[in-house]
């Protein structure tokens, strides 16, 4: 299991800094959460930022689109150094050519799933995503409270991608702590995102190092 700080929740007055505490202590990935003020309320940054940690680190960055029509943008996003990129399935006209156009680039495209998203829909599309998203919160905002139940849609998401035929990427993204790194490793959780928890902390790459050792244990 790998550890995906998210920058949403980081000091963006010391970015770098924030970004190289995490990668020391031994975050897998980072997450970088873009909003767009219409899909969600929230509005955070585009492709600039992106490239700006990308200058700072050789962590893998993991972009997650929570933005309308999205197939736009993907490409910029990938020309500023997103080694991952995940779209939500229902702001795209066209996913299939969008998972289709991330992976020819030589990146990993995932899907993010809402809760409540209904995995019959996506089933098709499976065999183009190297990984997908479980959305724990609601998306829009960092610092939201883990919604029940999210743990289960990772094992009904991890039947329905076998019996697929596919070797998918589970990650779970909202309200996760070293408290729930047991159970999200029973469910079959490949990566846990995490914001608040990390830079909100006193000592970020303290909580860092608890969830790494959580998920060691577990």
């Amino acid at each position: 299991m790998r550890i995906a700080p998210s920058i949403l929740s980081a000091d963006f007055t010391k970015l770098a800094s924030e970004i190289a505490r995490v990668d020391e202590a031994g975050a897998g990935q980072l997450h970088l959460d873009v909003m767009d003020g219409h899909y969600v309320p929230n509005l955070t940054f585009g492709p600039m930022v992106v490239s700006a940690v990308r200058e700072c680190t050789s962590l893998p960055l993991d972009v997650h689109l929570m933005i309308e029509h999205a197939d736009r943008w993907v490409e910029a996003f990938m020309d500023a150094g997103a080694d991952m990129i995940a779209v939500h399935p229902e702001t795209l006209y066209h996913p299939h050519l969008v998972l289709s156009s991330i992976r020819k680039r030589g990146k990993k495209a995932g899907l993010a799933l809402n809760p409540g998203f209904s995995f019959s829909t996506i089933e098709a599309l499976l065999p183009l995503a190297d990984y997908a998203i479980i959305m724990s919160v609601n998306p829009g905002w960092g610092g939201q409270k883990f919604i029940e139940g999210s743990f289960e849609r990772v094992r009904e998401l991890r039947r329905v991608a076998d019996a697929a035929g596919t070797e998918l990427s589970i990650e779970i993204d909202g309200g996760m702590s070293a408290e729930r790194i047991p159970m999200a490793a029973e469910a079959g959780v490949d990566v846990v995102i995490a914001g608040s928890a990390v830079f909100k902390a006193e000592d970020p790459a303290s909580v860092l190092r608890d969830m790494l050792l959580a998920a060691t244990e577990a």
